[in-house]
C-alpha cells in the first residue's frame, strides 16, 4: 500500500512534533517501525464513529475540518438534523446547509448518520433549539415535526443509513421516559414509512445511571408494539476515568435486552477535553486537562467500549463554540482539532493522531477474541484479545485503569500472560504510533501461552502484537 505525504499530513506531523509524549518504554529498547495511518476511503468497514455535532447551530464549521475527515480514517460521522435551521418560516425548508455536508461527507467514505433534533420556536408550543431543550408538545408544533421529519427523510434516504431520533432527552428534568417514548415511537413510524430499510437509534441518554427513565420508555415501547423500531440504543455518560462507567453501562444492557435482545449498543458521544477547568466548558469542565491526558481518555474509551463489543462515536472533530442562548457558552475543547476564534481549523491536537491510528488498525480485519483474557500479576490492568484475521497474527490491547489519566504517569513493570500467536512480538505506542522490539529475554512460550515479563503498561492503551497483524 502506497501513502503519499499529502499537505494535510505534513501539517499534522510537524504540530504534532511538540506535543508528542514521554516515551513509556526502556531506552534500550529498539524502536523498528512506525504504524501507519489510512483514509477512510482505503478502510472497508469498522465500527468507528466521529462527531461532526452542532453544525445544526452554527457552532462548528465544517467546510474547515472537512479535509481532516478523511485522512482521520473514521467510517461514519454523527450530523444533526437542526429542525429550527431547516424550517425558519412555517412550512419553507431550506436544506442547502446539510447539502453541503451530507454528500462530501460520504465522498469522503465517511458515512452519515442524522440525529433528528431539536425544537422550532416559530411553533407555539415547539420546543427549543438548544441542548437540553423540550421537545414539541402542541399539536401544532407535533404535526410541523411530523413534516419535517417526512422532508428530511425522503430528501436524504438514499444518503443516510441510520437515523438518531433526540439527543439527550434526560438531560431536561421535565422530560419523563414515558413522554419521550411516545415521542420516539410517533417519530419512529414516520422514518420507517419513508425509508423502511432505515436503521433507528434511540436514545442518545446523557446519563447511564438513569435506569427508570429508560425502563418507562421502553414499557411505552412494548405496549405500542414498537420493540423492533430500535436497532441500535446509544448513551453518553461521561466519567472522569472512562472505565469506571462500564457497570452502570451492563446496567443498561442487561435493562434493554429483556426487552429485545437485537438492540445493539453503541457509545454515542463522548470524548474529553483537552484544556484546563478554566478554559473548557461542558462535560468533564471539573477538572483540569491538556492534550495528553484527552489523547489518553480517549484511547481508553474507545478501546474500553471496542473490547467489549460496543461501537463508538468519538466526540468530537472539532471544538465546539456554543452561543449565548443555548445550554452553555464558550468553548467545548473536546475536538481533536484546535479552533481558531472563528472556528477554523487551527491545527489537530495529539488526539487526532491517536485516534488515527486506533481507526486505521482496529478495522474490520480484525476480530475481537472474547473467550481470550489477558491477565497480568497487576489487577489494575484493562486487557483485551484480538486476531488479525489475514495472518493469525495477535494484538493484545493493554492499559492501567486505576485512575483518571494523568499527565505525569510513571508505568510499573508487569507480567502478562495471554493466549495468542507471537512469531515477531513487538510493543506498539498508540499515542506516538511508534513500535519497539520487544527484548528476547522478556517473553516466552509456555504450553498454549505466551508470557511477557517487565512490561511498561502506561495509563492508556498500549499493544503487544505479532508484527505481521500491524499496519508498517
Amino acid at each position: 500500500m502506497n501513502y503519499l505525504l499529502t499537505a494535510s499530513s505534513f501539517l499534522l506531523a510537524t504540530s504534532l512534533l511538540a506535543q508528542s509524549p514521554p516515551s513509556v518504554t526502556p531506552a534500550t529498547w529498539k524502536e523498528v517501525g512506525h504504524l501507519k495511518t489510512r483514509d477512510a476511503n482505503a478502510i472497508k468497514a469498522s465500527t468507528w464513529s466521529i462527531g461532526g455535532e452542532t453544525l445544526d447551530r452554527d457552532y462548528t464549521d465544517y467546510q474547515s475540518y472537512r479535509t481532516y475527515l478523511g485522512p482521520l480514517g473514521a467510517k461514519r460521522i454523527r450530523l444533526q438534523g437542526g429542525w429550527s435551521k431547516c424550517e425558519k418560516i412555517k412550512g419553507t425548508y431550506d436544506f442547502a446547509w446539510l447539502d453541503a455536508v451530507i454528500p462530501d461527507a460520504a465522498s469522503r467514505g465517511v458515512a452519515p448518520w442524522v440525529e433528528l433534533s431539536y425544537g422550532n420556536p416559530i411553533y407555539e408550543g415547539g420546543g427549543e433549539a438548544k441542548l437540553a431543550g423540550h421537545i414539541p408538545t402542541s399539536p401544532e408544533a407535533l404535526a410541523a415535526w411530523d413534516n419535517w421529519v417526512r422532508a428530511i427523510v425522503t430528501r436524504y434516504k438514499d444518503q443516510v443509513p441510520e437515523w438518531e431520533i433526540w439527543n439527550e432527552p434526560d438531560l431536561n428534568p421535565t422530560h419523563t421516559g414515558t413522554e419521550i417514548g411516545q415521542f420516539y415511537v410517533r417519530t419512529a413510524r414516520i422514518v420507517k414509512a419513508v425509508q423502511p430499510n432505515a436503521r433507528l437509534i434511540a436514545l442518545g441518554m446523557a446519563s447511564v445511571t438513569k435506569l427508570e427513565f429508560l425502563n418507562e420508555f421502553y414499557e411505552v415501547l412494548k405496549k405500542e408494539n414498537a420493540l423492533h423500531l430500535i436497532d441500535i440504543q446509544t448513551y453518553h455518560g461521561y466519567a472522569h476515568n472512562p472505565d469506571s462507567s462500564y457497570p452502570n453501562i451492563e446496567k443498561m444492557r442487561q435493562l434493554v435486552w429483556r426487552y429485545n435482545p437485537k438492540v445493539v449498543f453503541m457509545q454515542g458521544e463522548n470524548g474529553a477535553p483537552s484544556t484546563p477547568k478554566a478554559i473548557t466548558i461542558g462535560a468533564l469542565r471539573d477538572q483540569d486537562w491538556s492534550e495528553l491526558t484527552q489523547a489518553k481518555w480517549d484511547l481508553r474509551r474507545m478501546l474500553g467500549d471496542h473490547g467489549r463489543g460496543i461501537s463508538t462515536n468519538l466526540f468530537t472533530i472539532s471544538d465546539i463554540h456554543y452561543a449565548a442562548g443555548d445550554h452553555m457558552v464558550g468553548v467545548n475543547t473536546k475536538g481533536l482539532l484546535e479552533t481558531n476564534p472563528d472556528k477554523t481549523i487551527k491545527r489537530p491536537k495529539l488526539a487526532y493522531k491517536a485516534a488515527q491510528h486506533v481507526f486505521s488498525l482496529f478495522d474490520d480485519q480484525v476480530e475481537l477474541l472474547a473467550d481470550v483474557k489477558p491477565t497480568s500479576n497487576q489487577e489494575t490492568v484493562n486487557g483485551f484479545a484480538y486476531r488479525y484475521k489475514k495472518s493469525g497474527g495477535s494484538l493484545i490491547t493493554l492499559w492501567s485503569k486505576e485512575a483518571r489519566p494523568a499527565d505525569e504517569y510513571v508505568p510499573r513493570p508487569m507480567t502478562v500472560t495471554v493466549k495468542g500467536q507471537f512469531k515477531t512480538p513487538v510493543f506498539v505506542d498508540l499515542i506516538t504510533g511508534k513500535i519497539y522490539e520487544i527484548p528476547k529475554n522478556q517473553y516466552k512460550k509456555s504450553g498454549n501461552e505466551w508470557i511477557f515479563s517487565e512490561m511498561p503498561i502506561p495509563d492508556y492503551p498500549v499493544l503487544i502484537a505479532d508484527k505481521s497483524a500491524l499496519l508498517l
